[in-house]
C-alpha cells in the first residue's frame, strides 16, 4: 500500500489541466474497514494536504459521529476522492473532480484494501461511477434508497455548507439515513478495534 500511495502522490496525469498545480490527497491503509469516495479536494485540502480539512469534513464527522482523531486513523477510514487534486473553481462552486483519476487509481486501491466493510460514497459522481446503472435518476432518490446498496455501499449527499438547502427540503434525510449512518459506522468501528 505505502508504494501505490507513492504513485498516487506522484501522479502527473492530469497536471497540463489544473490551474492550481498537482497535490493529491489521500489517506488509507491497507487495514482500512470504511471507505469515504468523496468528489475532489477543495481549496483548502489542496493548501493543507489533509483530506476532508473543511467545512464539509465537519459536517461529515458530525453525520459519521467520529472525531478528528477516529476520522484521521487509516487503520479505520480510507479516505478516497474521485479526483486527487483541486480541479479548480467553476461558475457555481469547484469544477468536477478530474477523469481520469478513478479508473487510473480506484481498483489498484480497493484491491490492497482487504478488510473494507462499507463504502460511503459521496456525491453524484461516486455514486454514478459506482452504482453506475443502479444509481436512480437523481441523487435524491438514490440518496433516499440507500437501503437497497446496503451492506457495501452507502450514498450520501456531499456535505458542503451549499448543500444546506437540500438537506432543508430533504428532511428524511435527517431521520431515516444519518441515523444508520452513524449506526453502521460505530458497529465497524468497534470490530475494527
Amino acid at each position: 500500500m505505502k508504494q501505490l500511495l507513492q504513485e498516487i502522490h506522484n501522479c502527473r496525469l492530469c497536471e497540463q489541466h489544473l490551474e492550481h498545480g498537482v497535490n493529491p490527497v489521500i489517506a488509507a491503509s491497507a487495514a482500512s474497514s470504511i471507505v469515504i469516495i468523496g468528489q475532489a479536494p477543495g481549496s483548502i485540502v489542496h493548501k493543507t494536504g489533509i483530506p476532508w480539512n473543511d467545512k464539509s469534513g465537519d459536517t461529515l464527522r458530525n453525520w459519521m459521529g467520529v472525531n478528528k482523531e477516529q476520522f484521521y486513523d487509516t487503520g479505520i477510514f480510507a479516505l478516497v476522492p474521485m479526483g486527487f487534486c483541486y480541479p479548480g473553481k467553476g461558475r457555481s462552486g469547484d469544477l468536477p473532480p478530474r477523469a481520469e483519476c478513478a479508473p487510473a487509481w480506484h481498483a489498484k486501491i480497493l484491491a490492497q484494501l482487504e478488510n473494507v466493510k462499507l463504502i460511503l460514497l459521496i456525491g453524484q459522481y461516486a455514486q454514478n461511477y459506482y452504482l453506475q446503472d443502479k444509481a436512480m435518476p437523481t441523487l435524491t432518490d438514490t440518496v433516499r434508497n440507500f437501503e437497497n446498496y446496503l451492506p457495501r455501499y452507502l450514498p450520501l449527499p456531499h456535505p458542503s455548507p451549499r448543500n444546506n438547502i437540500w438537506q432543508a427540503k430533504n428532511k428524511w434525510f435527517t431521520t431515516d439515513v444519518l441515523p444508520v449512518l452513524a449506526q453502521k459506522i460505530s458497529t465497524v468501528m468497534d470490530k475494527s478495534l
